[in-house]
């Protein structure tokens, strides 16, 4: 997941689809626990790509924020 793909996407994407990686990562925890989860790296993939869908979502709000301010 790149950080430009991030930042060209509304808010509401990125809500959805930081919904769906902690979906993502939930079930990859309750797989741990089942042994069913082979691949140990995907869990802190995971966690990075929503820390940047996170960066991108405060972007945006922010830059929102200081936009109607400035007005």
């Amino acid at each position: 997941m790149d950080t430009t793909e991030l930042m060209k996407q509304t808010t509401a994407e990125l809500s959805k689809l930081l919904a769906d990686k902690r979906e993502a990562l939930r079930a990859w925890r309750f797989g741990l626990t089942g042994s069913k989860s082979k691949n140990m790296k995907e869990g802190s993939a995971t966690k990075k790509d929503i820390a940047r869908i996170l960066t991108a979502l405060n972007h945006k709000i922010t830059g929102e924020k200081m936009a109607t301010k400035t007005k």
